[in-house]
């Protein structure tokens, strides 16, 4: 682990930096299954919305 040494003797370590790389875009699949996720995920939130919102008004 690469470190150095202050003033009085105090170490300072340096974490080890990860490798660099280019991000790849999406495949045309992963884009489908991003749309996919994203459709399920609002109808449960809406789902979850208006369950709340039933039973707030039954009393």
């Amino acid at each position: 682990m690469p470190y150095t040494t202050e003033e009085g003797g105090r170490l300072n370590n340096f974490a080890r930096e990860p490798k660099v790389y280019q991000a790849e875009p999406p495949t045309a699949q992963q884009k489908r299954n991003y749309i996919i996720l994203g459709a399920v995920g609002i109808i449960l939130v809406s789902g979850l919305i208006f369950v709340a919102f039933s039973v707030s008004n039954l009393s």
